[in-house]
């Protein structure tokens, strides 16, 4: 039966989300659309949640991927040496690391999600330190398992775990002032607040609604964490892959962080990938087989993966998603010139939240523009709709999706 969703409500658990604000059943996709059973297409601004960087099906991952199945290329592989992994690392140390000055990092892959590496990452900064805390910051959003959980904000996210979430000290992200106080505390020995194995920060909080951090605390932190001896842990799980017009949403900012923190895009076709970049002497703590995990040597996405990096030999897409990401800015600001109801607009590169006066507003936009065949996300605790597309959309369906939205929000507000 076409659209029947029937045997999900009856079998699939009740912990389903996204499905429920896009209440369709699609059976194909293609870079920035998607389509149902009904033959309906929907414009995609969503890129399952930022994994889709490189378009739906990108064709020239699709055939690589291909050719590698029927090769019977190494599909799963432990942490085993394969031909396509060497390919993988070779083509992220020459067009990633090399540039950045970073040649001689170590690439840890973990298990496939971002809540994996984020789980390696906080068990490294603990064993390197023998400290328990980690500062973790307001509107974060760093996984689900329960130590990526406890540094998580959201209480949405965090009022299921069925434990304490503990060893965590809650920073105030992007503020100066607060920053000053947890120093003063942490240096202070009659203030009774230890220093921390480490700082995790998004360098642009994703799911906090497109929060961007300045240089200025950005190096005010990592400053703080070299003096007190605690590691610096950049978690850039969803702004990497050129999300924001250049590989990492730090770049730029003469960051020299610890452990750096992906997932999502880094495997290009959709397919999981966890995975950390280390420095030397931080990866020299691990011993063999002290973090494992069955999923990390996932041939189609290192094939996949690679092809993505290619995008990143020259500039050419980084410039492309800034003019394409300018667009959707300048369209959604005029917007919000018009409505006392919208609160705000921030982006860099194709990323963009609009903040509106409350959830409720935005529940009606999101019902309408999936009426109208266009698939959107609400971010924060639900006031807040982000738009990520494929970075590789075409500028005809970007100027469409858009032009929905526009009239999508004018029902709402006008």
């Amino acid at each position: 039966m076409i659209n029947d969703t029937k045997i999900f409500d009856t079998h699939e658990s009740n912990i389903r989300a996204y499905c429920r604000v896009v209440p369709s059943v699609f059976k194909s996709c293609k870079n920035a659309t998607m389509t149902d059973e009904n033959d309906k297409l929907f414009i995609d601004f969503f890129a399952g949640a930022g994994v889709v960087n490189f378009g739906h099906n990108n064709t020239k991952m699709q055939e690589a991927v291909i050719n590698f199945i029927k090769a019977d290329g190494v599909i799963h592989s432990l942490d085993m040496h394969t031909d396509v992994k060497r390919e993988f690392i070779e083509s992220f140390v020459k067009n990633i690391l090399v540039p950045r000055g970073w040649g001689e990092y170590k690439l840890q892959f973990t298990g496939p999600t971002g809540s994996n590496a984020v789980e390696a990452a906080l068990k490294l900064a603990r064993k390197i330190t023998g400290r328990t805390e980690i500062v973790a910051y307001n509107r974060a959003f760093h996984g689900m398992t329960l130590g990526a959980l406890s540094c998580t904000a959201n209480n949405h996210y965090r009022s299921s775990s069925g434990v304490p979430l503990t060893n965590i000290i809650r920073g105030t992200f992007d503020d100066m002032e607060a920053l000053e106080t947890m120093k003063k505390q942490m240096l202070n020995t009659g203030e009774g607040l230890q220093p921390p194995a480490a700082f995790l920060i998004e360098p642009i909080q994703s799911e906090g609604g497109v929060r961007i951090a300045s240089k200025k605390w950005l190096h005010a932190v990592q400053k703080f964490a070299k003096q007190c001896g605690a590691l610096l842990i950049l978690d850039d799980i969803q702004g990497s892959s050129g999300r924001h017009g250049s590989y990492f949403s730090f770049d730029g900012l003469d960051m020299d962080p610890d452990i750096i923190v992906l997932a999502k895009g880094l495997g290009g076709l959709g397919t999981p990938i966890g995975m950390l970049v280390n420095k030397p002497e931080i990866d020299k703590a691990w011993k063999p087989g002290q973090h494992t995990g069955t999923f990390r040597g996932q041939g189609i996405s290192f094939v996949a993966g690679k092809v993505g990096l290619d995008y990143f030999k020259d500039e050419k897409l980084n410039d492309e998603t800034k003019r394409k990401g300018k667009t959707i800015e300048q369209y959604l600001t005029k917007i919000c010139d018009k409505y006392s109801d919208i609160l705000e607009v921030r982006a860099k590169g194709m990323m963009v939240a609009i903040e509106f006066k409350s959830a409720d507003i935005v529940n009606n936009i999101t019902k309408k523009t999936y009426e109208n065949g266009l698939i959107v996300g609400a971010c924060s605790s639900g006031e807040i709709i982000k738009l990520i597309p494929p970075l590789t959309i075409e500028d005809e369906i970007l100027e469409d999706g858009l032009a929905i939205f526009g009239r999508c929000i004018d029902e709402v507000l006008g």
